[in-house]
């Protein structure tokens, strides 16, 4: 087993995002822009102010990935269920509302562009496009609280930031900070420049100034010279910005829109040369014996049916694109090629169920839609779930096995050492831990036991109250606030597709998530169909 050098890991990143562009202008069959009707009860959405583009020169089979859930995080997908409990990697299509409570969540676009909500925010998305020319057009569209928008230098694409009345069409390199507190919104401009309409013709605003509206009036947007500190959630989103960064020069080499989910790669794994079985990517903190299809669940879409959702922080890209191999003596490993699939996850490079090679089975996908008293996402946990996660405010515990779940997206150092040494042992503890800024004193674990943390309590597929479809959260007095301070101006394989695969695990299993994470408990009247693995 040979580790590839940086050069040629950049370079296979590269290759596989240029084949997923040359193939993606072709698919129309992930049905991302349908949706259909569903229960009665869901509660609507605040309609945004603005209409979309005129159909006939553009797509809908277009979907966004939710990056990183941490908290209390809600999502309405738009099937018609309202808002329920949020995890990470749920894809997120037009229509869509993501709303925070106590937690913090981001959004990430295909060409690596983000945006990231604080607490107590909610964002709709009227708008998500692929236009005739393969660009996109992206509509979010801010109803409350604070959101930061970090866009990359992709030439083409149009991302348009709503709020009140107002619609703000972003360039390219753009880094903006917005908050909507009821009649009035703040708009910082971090980097790049916006341009507004003033009282005598349009005026650039640039770095490090910041806007006010006041959105219940006429009056005309006032201009501060600088922009206010929020030193938490600025540094949040400052590190999230530049772990993202990681994955743009990748990118840049292709010029592909589908940039998504390579700085996870780049960060939670590697590449290796593992002999007979070619190059192949695998996650830190995976042992020959873990399987990339054990745990996860099954997301219900609306006119595309259920969409594969991994658990783990890296788990986008390899479920969307690609073929996970099992080589002997090193387990199952990730190799690019095919085409890429959106919702329709486990379609293509190898059958839906049944066995392959002897070496295990793809999971099933439920039988049918959920009707109104099932549950829209139905989890599949045909192995106990492992975890890494803080055991203290200086200390961190790595297992063996957690394949990156819970592994923070920074302060632990480097990740492939502590991974080998997890491997070799079974579990490690270091004091080589810096907690985010956003995690909870003592535990390290971010705001509260939702986003990923829900995965770790459904090891037997039943579903609890504490996840069932959930109301949208109003801020209360007891949530934490942020009050802002002045500041101025990174042997042969078995072969299985992107969206399916063996398992090493026991073969059957039954599972019925909730419609929100994973979460432990006693069995409930609407469980969810059965899903395990074929036979």
């Amino acid at each position: 087993m040979t580790k590839i050098s940086a050069p040629i890991r950049a370079a296979g990143l590269s290759a596989l995002l240029l084949a997923a562009a040359l193939t993606a202008a072709a698919q129309t069959s992930d049905g991302a822009g349908q949706s259909g009707a569903g229960p009665a009860g869901a509660s609507p959405a605040v309609t945004a102010p603005f209409g979309t583009t005129p159909s006939g020169e553009v797509s809908k089979v277009r979907i966004v990935r939710l990056s990183e859930v941490n908290g209390t995080v809600l999502l309405d997908r738009n099937i018609g269920r309202g808002f329920e409990t949020a995890v990470a990697n749920m894809p997120i299509v037009e229509m869509s509302r993501l709303q925070t409570g106590d937690g913090v969540a981001e959004v990430e676009f295909e060409d690596n562009s983000t945006l990231r909500l604080a607490p107590h925010s909610l964002v709709e998305f009227p708008q998500l496009e692929r236009l005739a020319a393969g660009t996109t057009a992206s509509s979010a569209y801010v109803v409350k609280g604070m959101v930061y928008v970090s866009l990359v230098k992709t030439q083409g694409n149009e991302f348009n930031l709503l709020f009140g009345g107002q619609k703000f069409q972003l360039p390219p390199s753009s880094h903006v900070r917005l908050q909507v507190d009821g009649p009035e919104a703040k708009l910082a401009v971090l980097n790049g420049t916006v341009r507004i309409d003033g009282a005598s013709g349009p005026v650039d605003v640039s770095k490090n100034k910041t806007i006010s509206f006041h959105l219940r009036s006429e009056d005309q947007p006032t201009i501060a010279r600088n922009v206010e500190s929020y030193d938490v959630l600025d540094a949040w989103d400052q590190k999230a910005a530049k772990y993202h960064a990681q994955s743009v020069p990748a990118s840049a080499l292709t010029n592909s829109p589908y940039a998504y989910g390579t700085s996870d790669m780049a960060y939670y794994g590697d590449f290796l040369d593992a002999g007979a079985c070619g190059s192949m990517w695998r996650p830190y903190f995976a042992s020959a014996a873990w399987d990339p299809y054990a745990n996860g669940a099954w997301a219900w879409y609306a006119g595309a049916g259920y969409s594969w959702v991994s658990p783990y922080p890296w788990g986008w890209t390899p479920y969307h694109y690609g073929s996970w191999s099992y080589c002997p003596g090193v387990g199952y490993g990730w190799q690019p090629g095919g085409t890429w699939n959106g919702l329709n996850n486990i379609a293509s490079n190898g059958p839906v169920n049944g066995p392959i090679n002897g070496s295990g089975h793809l999971p099933i996908r439920p039988i049918r839609p959920p009707n109104g008293r099932e549950p829209a996402l139905t989890v599949v946990n045909l192995k106990p779930l492992v975890r890494s996660e803080a055991a203290s405010e200086d200390s961190f515990v790595a297992r063996r096995d957690s394949a990156g779940l819970g592994i923070p997206r920074d302060g632990l150092g480097n990740l492939n050492k502590l991974s080998q040494r997890t491997i070799d042992r079974g579990r490690v503890t270091t004091s080589n831990y810096t907690p985010s800024p956003l995690s909870e004193p003592a535990t390290g674990r971010p705001w509260s036991e939702n986003g990923q943390g829900n995965w770790n309590r459904q090891e037997s597929g039943r579903p609890s109250d504490s996840t069932r479809r959930s109301e949208p959260a109003e801020r209360t007095d007891s949530g934490p606030r942020y009050e802002p301070a002045q500041r101025s101006g990174g042997g042969e394989p078995s072969n299985r597709g992107s969206g399916g695969g063996p398992s090493g695990g026991p073969s059957g299993g039954p599972s019925g998530g909730p419609s929100g994470a994973p979460s432990g408990g006693s069995p409930s009247s609407g469980s969810a169909p059965a899903s395990g693995r074929g036979h």
